[in-house]
Order: structure tokens, then C-alpha cells, then sequence
């Protein structure tokens, strides 16, 4: 269980608040105005912005004793954090070791996740060659081969029209089943919540709001939430 414990974050006059628990393995979506703190909310639990008040606890321990390399935690930016001198193969094999020192067997885990996220065939390109739907395939392959027990994603799909949005949302979703992984992850877009989310936390007026069912949140939205919707 990931638990924020009267958790305050704070960036120059900004402050977010959070106090709820989330279980294992659930897929959280967090969404509202831009602005509103979602991104904090994904740093705070990745290590790169430590609490002014409270804890953030991962199965019982204190996650700030742990640098960020050292947390069960990989996260998905916008940019991929791809490297475009590196081979894909390369840049996933990072997710097993940081100085590429990869055996045979590392090399057969990285060919398995290659598959996974269906591109065989594109171990030894370049990031440049690749689409931004490929980018992001492979992105998710490396945080495949990490295996942590919590995923992040801010937003590492905003830049995907609909339909490839979609089959990433889908994907992640196998992901997260492969690994039960808690995946959290940051979208402005509504459809994206409801499309991946069983539950989703609304951050808005320096709250990050306790997790709430999907369909329930917008069958019966908050006034928050009714003006983020334009309705």
C-alpha cells in the first residue's frame, strides 16, 4: 500500500496537500487544471521533492530515507528520457544496468520485452528513427524490465493522436497486470482516466483528493471537478 500521511508539498508559494492510502496494484488516474499540482503529487512520491510536513510510505516504510534510485518507483516523463546516441536495445537495457554491463541472459529479457510491447524488430535503431508512438513503447519497455512495484506516468502520451493514445492507455494496462504494479498517471484528458482508471484522484484548489471510483467521480462530479469539465 502507498500511504500519503498528512503529506504537505511545497514549491515557491505553492502548496498540495495529501492524506489517503492506495492499495497495491490499483490503477490510479490523477487528473485536474493545469497548474494544479498533479506533477508534484508524481515527484513527491519518485523522491525529487521531499514533504515539508508528513510521510509517504510504501508498505509500511518511510520513503524518505530512500534516494530516488533507490525507490520501488519507475517514471514515465513526456519526453520518454530517451538517449538518442544509444541503440533501443540500449536504452531499455538502462532499466537493468545503468552502465549497460548486460549478460546474455539481460539481453534475452530486453528481446522478451521488445516483443511484449510489439516492437521485435527495432533493437539496434536509434531513437530518431523512431516514431513518438514507438518512443513511448519503448520507454514502456524499460519500465517493464524494472519491474518496480509502483509506475509512474506524467503524461508520457499527450502528445499521441486518440487512437495510439488508446493503444499505449491499453497497453500500460497489460503492463500493469504482467507486473501488479500501482500505476499512477497524470492526464489533463478525462477519457483517459475513464479509459484506464478503477479509481482517480482529482488535485484542485491545493488538495490532491482522496482516490474516489472512476465511474463514480464523473457520474457525480464536484464542483471542482464540474469546472475543470467545462460543465
Amino acid at each position: 500500500m502507498l500511504r500519503f500521511e498528512d503529506v504537505v508539498l511545497q514549491q515557491g508559494d505553492f502548496t498540495l496537500r495529501a492524506d489517503w492510502p492506495v492499495a497495491s496494484g490499483a490503477k490510479l488516474a490523477v487528473i485536474g487544471p493545469s497548474g494544479s499540482g498533479k506533477s508534484t503529487l508524481l515527484l513527491a512520491v519518485a523522491g525529487f521533492l521531499p514533504p515539508m510536513q508528513g510521510r509517504i510510505l510504501w508498505q509500511g516504510q518511510d520513503l524518505a530515507v530512500l534516494p530516488p534510485g533507490a525507490r520501488p518507483v519507475t517514471m514515465l516523463f513526456q519526453d520518454q528520457n530517451l538517449f538518442p546516441h544509444l541503440t533501443v536495445a540500449q536504452n531499455i537495457g538502462l532499466g537493468l544496468s545503468p552502465r549497460l554491463r548486460l549478460t546474455t541472459q539481460d539481453h534475452d529479457s530486453i528481446a522478451r520485452a521488445l516483443d511484449r510491447v510489439g516492437l521485435p524488430e527495432m533493437a539496434q535503431r536509434r531513437p530518431g528513427a523512431l516514431s513518438g508512438g514507438q518512443m513511448a513503447r519503448v520507454a514502456l519497455a524499460r519500465a517493464l524490465l524494472r519491474a518496480r512495484p509502483i509506475l509512474l506516468l506524467d503524461e508520457p502520451f499527450s502528445a499521441l493522436g486518440p487512437a495510439l493514445k488508446d493503444e499505449m492507455l491499453d497497453l500500460v494496462t497489460g503492463v500493469a497486470q504482467d507486473t501488479g504494479a500501482l500505476v499512477m498517471m497524470v492526464s489533463h484528458d478525462p477519457g483517459d482516466a475513464q479509459r484506464f482508471a478503477d479509481q482517480t484522484v482529482l488535485v484542485a484548489d491545493g488538495i490532491a483528493c482522496t482516490p474516489t471510483p472512476t465511474s463514480d467521480l464523473f457520474a457525480n462530479p464536484p464542483p471542482a471537478l464540474r469546472t475543470y469539465l467545462g460543465s
